[in-house]
């Protein structure tokens, strides 16, 4: 089960330098475009800190960081820079934690210090937007899965990090909650360590920013968001609906939609893209949308229980940037929106605008570096060419090429865990096709990221599942191997025969006379009238063993000297062709052992 290939160990140097580089290219586009890119939002955050009163419509923490640099340095650039700090981190942890993993180290490596040269990177970094430390901590989250899936567990260290991360997502973004949701459940499915941990650890995350902004917030004099900033992506469901399908509004549903805004403000603000042209002009009244928010709700509930379809419809469109790789420029919000590119706030405040504030001058374009500036300027303007948009701006296509390399490498490596890499992305590209207001590439930038840095992932891992096919299917289609013969096997030899060795025999104890030889025995001579019988066969001598029992006597037969074959048996007709001769004590010796004779 693990992976084909050895993966060794990422050196720290190349952590750092890697960072460095990332960092050096950042702080280029940081002096290019000092002290930020910003838009109507940008303004927005600082305004409301000023003059008052300070609302959590945004992110509280974002503008509580705009307001401590405003008020402590009297300028923004100490929050880009901090911003390109924190992006250069996480790209660089999410770089070695993909290395971790196995990607291929120098291919990674090469991506991630190109990255800040493209301006969906370089140019996003540096803007003054929520979304720019959302993006990070999103990018950090997948770095961190990342690190689960090289050890192929949950680590108690690691929960904690991961669970700061899911509470910073809602921190920073109103939506981040559900961004966490959805990561978080994504990620229980994958893992298989420690899944009642992370359930507990991403409903705190969740959880806790929704309490802090209408529950804890509100007793330090920060007001909650308006309702109509709550709700407006129904109000523009209401508009698209009203659009298509006025006969499904009654009398009283129209008098209700009068009170907020013209009737021709809902249709014109009936575009499914965007709702822009609805809740940001000047005839659509915020004060009376926010009075009469709980029948507009109402009205929208009914919408979704009897017409469904209509609705879902209409989110779906909304959420095109979330899941369509190209943009619909021909449609009214149907374009990819980038960057506002204003050198000053002015045309951002005054009445029914922004607030003005004083000090609203840290608002222009103030380039530390007329050359930078020079260089950059026209590479960011290129980049946004309708052509490139699919391929920089879209975060879509993204999200689908980071879903095909953790699938590719979860099957090269055998490790389920690397799902979860891309589980945040999934979890924000959910978010936002189900609640978002508009088609702004911020929303999606993390994918477009975390997509750059999994193509090496995906070359790797497509490389090892090809040369394990071609493994697979070369032993299917190449010809069977002859089996070999088994030689024959050797008959077995017959056991050579082997002569029964002579019983030894004792001789006779020292001091003790030698028992009398045997004599041969005398046959009687037959009577004259009587056939003489044959004679006996003698029978052969029985050596004895020495003991308490007296010796056997030998019978008068000779004993014969012993060789190769034994001699046959003499019929009692037949006459021995040579005379027996008697063994001499010298030979038993050289047979055997001494033997006790017998005197005659």
């Amino acid at each position: 089960m693990g992976s084909d290939t050895n993966v060794e160990k990422p050196k720290p140097w190349v952590a750092l330098a890697t960072f460095l580089i990332i960092q050096t290219v950042l702080g280029c586009w940081w002096a290019a475009f000092y002290p930020g890119l910003f838009s109507r939002d940008s303004v927005l955050y600082l305004s409301h800190t000023v003059v008052g009163p300070w609302v959590s419509d945004h992110s509280v923490v974002y503008d509580a960081l705009l307001w401590l640099s405003f008020t402590k340095t009297g300028d923004l650039g100490a929050v880009t820079f901090a911003q390109t700090t924190a992006m250069a981190g996480a790209l660089t942890f999410l770089a070695q934690s993909l290395k971790a993993l196995g990607a291929p180290r120098g291919l990674t490596t090469a991506v991630a210090v190109l990255m800040p040269l493209a301006p969906p990177l370089g140019a996003f970094t540096v803007t003054l937007w929520k979304d720019v430390p959302f993006t990070i901590c999103v990018v950090a989250i997948a770095g961190l899965c990342a690190r689960f899936a090289a050890n192929r567990r949950v680590t108690g260290p690691g929960l904690a990090g991961l669970g700061a991360l899911l509470l910073a997502l809602g921190l920073f973004r109103a939506n981040g909650f559900l961004v966490a949701g959805v990561a978080v459940v994504a990620l229980v499915v994958v893992v298989r360590t420690m899944r009642v941990s992370l359930v507990l650890v991403g409903t705190l995350a969740a959880a806790l920013p929704l309490a802090l902004t209408n529950l804890i917030l509100p007793q330090f004099g920060i007001a909650a968001p308006s309702k109509t900033y709550v709700y407006h992506t129904a109000y523009g469901d209401i508009a698209v609906a009203y659009r298509d399908r006025p006969d499904l509004f009654s009398r009283q549903d129209k008098a209700l939609m009068t009170s907020v805004a013209p009737l021709t403000r809902w249709w014109w603000g009936g575009t499914c893209y965007t709702i822009n042209p609805l809740i940001w002009r000047s005839d659509f009244n915020w004060q009376q949308a926010d009075a009469h928010a709980t029948e507009l709700l109402d009205l929208w509930k009914r919408l979704l229980v009897e017409h469904p379809r209509l609705i879902v419809e209409a989110r779906l469109c909304r959420g095109a940037i979330a899941w369509k790789p190209v943009q619909d420029p021909l449609m009214t919000g149907g374009a990819t929106y980038r960057f506002s590119r204003r050198p000053t706030a002015d045309t951002y405040v005054g009445p029914g605008k922004v607030p003005d504030f004083p000090g609203r001058w840290v608002y222009s374009l103030r380039p530390l570096s007329q050359e930078l500036n020079q260089v950059a300027e026209p590479w960011l303007t290129g980049a946004l060419a309708p052509e490139y948009d699919w391929a920089l701006w879209r975060g879509a296509s993204w999200a689908y090429l980071s879903y095909l390399a953790v699938a590719l490498g979860a099957a090269a490596r055998r490790n389920r865990y690397v799902l979860g890499v891309a589980a945040v992305v999934a979890g924000q590209q959910l978010a936002i096709m189900a609640n978002i207001s508009a088609q702004d590439f911020r929303y999606m930038a993390s994918p477009i990221f975390i997509g750059a840095l999994l193509v090496p992932l995906l070359l790797g891992s497509a490389g090892v599942l090809a040369v394990r096919l071609v493994r697979r299917g070369w032993h299917l289609v190449r010809p069977p191997r002859p089996e070999p013969t088994p030689a024959p096997e050797p008959s077995p030899e017959p056991e050579p025969e082997v002569a029964d060795e002579p019983e030894p025999v004792a001789l006779p104890e020292p001091g003790l006379e030698p028992e009398p030889e045997p004599q041969p025995a005398t046959l009687p001579e037959p009577e004259p009238d009587e056939e003489p019988e044959p004679a006996a066969e003698p029978e052969p001598a029985t050596l004895r063993d020495p003991g308490p029992e007296p010796a056997e006597e030998l019978e008068p037969a000779t004993l014969r000297d012993p060789g190769p074959e034994p001699a046959e048996e003499l019929e009692p007709d037949d006459e021995p062709t040579e005379p027996l001769e008697a063994v001499k004590p010298t030979e038993l010796v050289e047979l055997a052992e001494p033997v006790e004779r017998e005197q005659p």
